[in-house]
């Protein structure tokens, strides 16, 4: 659609008095022009019915007051709605390197070429059919799709022009969630008589990066996230009273009025852990960007033949050791963080060799 000034010494213009809109024939198409404030909006068709149809739909809504204005969402691509989303909404923002990654994955998709006021439900659905023939995971395209209708609400919502695009993520079936994830080590031993954790901490002892196996041993200790070790700061890490304090974290849903975050406890392997670490001067307790950390583990893992071994599978690891010991589900809770005991379940994973031990 296009916008300019009236010209009023056309003389091909076909005007019906009373009316706003005027239609003209250019090159065996029809444009039609409709006048509001001053200005014009226009558009060409095959026909001139079409041109009519579409003209009377415009004035109509200009006559109730609904007219909206889709220029904006006509123009801008996919791709350049996706760079400013990412420079509006994503920094600061919980998962920002995860995020920036789809966000350029999206970009090299043939959607990203197209308009945002083009892009249909039907397209969104087979990109959706596509990536699952193509192996992606249900819980992979979710995501996937949460960032796709989140820039589409957010710019129908906040952006100056795009007040009446249509959100095509809300018009199509997502994927059911995965089945959780039930990975835990094996504490099966091999030839060598060495069961995968054991074999996992050589591997990561023997890398090039020092932090890697302190960030797994806190991790299989305390249940923490990627992120959150990530971000721990040794200012929030009392080794005296054996807590790390998370400010913020995933699940936090604290209101204004109450403490951010939480209380991890610190057992005696952690605790020699962190001490036995040496400290940065950006005050971080792993000075380790997640990009080189993933490169690492990836590395560990295949080092240790841990087939399939992701690094949140230390949180499943770790959250059901916490209940193999004996804590009490609240207690296991309030260091893990879930907010619902279903969330909890999702990581908890008995093994029932174990529980069959302790049937006797």
């Amino acid at each position: 659609m296009s916008l300019r000034p009236r010209r009023r010494s056309d003389a091909s213009l076909l005007v019906n008095e009373g009316q706003m809109a005027t239609f003209r024939k250019r090159s065996g198409n029809w444009q039609a022009i409709v006048q509001r404030d001053g200005r014009y909006l226009s558009r060409t068709f095959d026909t001139k019915a079409d041109a009519e149809e579409w003209a009377g739909e415009i004035e109509r809504d200009i006559r109730r007051g609904q007219f909206i204005d889709r220029r904006a969402t006509e123009k801008t691509t996919l791709s350049e709605a996706l760079d400013l989303y990412a420079e509006a909404i994503l920094p600061g923002k919980k998962g920002e390197y995860r995020e920036r990654r789809r966000i350029e994955a999206w970009k090299r998709d043939p959607l990203a070429k197209r308009t945002l006021a083009s892009i249909r439900g039907a397209e969104v659905a087979a990109w959706r059919d596509n990536r699952a023939t193509d192996g992606a995971s249900a819980n992979t395209i979710r995501r996937d799709l949460t960032i796709l209708s989140h820039l589409f609400t957010v710019a129908r919502k906040e952006w100056k022009g795009f007040e009446g695009l249509m959100n095509p993520v809300e018009a199509i079936r997502q994927p059911s969630p995965g089945k959780a994830r039930d990975r835990r080590l094996d504490h099966r031993p091999d030839k060598n008589g060495k069961d995968e954790e054991t074999r996992l901490m050589e591997a990561c002892k023997a890398s090039n990066n020092p932090y890697l196996a302190p960030m797994v041993t806190l991790a299989l200790e305390t249940a923490m996230r990627q992120g959150e070790l990530l971000a721990l700061r040794w200012e929030h890490v009392d080794l005296g009273r054996q807590v790390a304090h998370l400010p913020k974290t995933k699940n936090d849903h604290t209101r204004r009025d109450r403490t951010e975050g939480r209380d991890v406890p610190l057992s005696s392997v952690a605790v020699k852990t962190l001490k036995d670490l040496p400290r940065s001067i950006d005050g971080r307790v792993f000075p380790v960007s997640l990009c080189r950390l993933n490169i690492h583990w990836r590395k560990a893992v295949a080092a240790a033949s841990a087939t399939g071994l992701r690094f949140h599978d230390l949180r499943h690891e770790a959250t059901s050791r916490l209940v193999e010991r004996g804590l009490g589900i609240e207690e296991v809770r309030s260091i893990t963080g879930h907010r619902t005991l279903a969330m909890l379940t999702r990581y908890t994973h008995l093994r029932a060799e174990d529980i069959a031990r302790k049937l006797g």
